[in-house]
């Protein structure tokens, strides 16, 4: 009796997710296959030229944009921005500085501070 192991696969979407790029930016094979584990660990780990290009370049998914800026994706609505932005573009929102980026770094600011609060109140409740 052979076992035989089914190897897992996911969809495009699922592994561009994963490696942090925007799918309508992949290579159409990419887009139109099925990625296996053993097939996304091998992008991560030697990723080919294109993936290089795309997380230096872009366009990068909205989740990467906000994370460039500083803010969360809800900001990133709050201000206007709904595609998917270039390196170029980020960068000349940051040089620009709009007033509603300012505010949303802000309100992250007062995010991250509050989360490390409870966190700390939490440890010190279990102490």
């Amino acid at each position: 009796m052979t076992s035989h192991q089914n190897t897992q696969t996911m969809k495009p979407a699922t592994a561009a997710k994963k490696l942090g790029v925007y799918l309508p930016a992949t290579p159409a094979e990419f887009q139109e296959g099925v990625v296996s584990r053993a097939e996304l660990n091998e992008l991560q780990t030697n990723p080919p030229q294109w993936l290089q290009d795309l997380r230096r370049n872009g366009p990068h998914p909205r989740p990467v944009v906000a994370a460039r800026l500083g803010v969360s994706i809800a900001g990133l609505a709050r201000g206007g921005i709904t595609e998917a932005l270039t390196t170029e573009q980020i960068e000349a929102l940051r040089e620009d500085g709009p007033e509603w980026l300012e505010k949303e770094r802000a309100t992250q600011a007062e995010v991250r501070k509050e989360a490390a609060r409870l966190k700390e109140k939490k440890a010190q409740e279990q102490d």
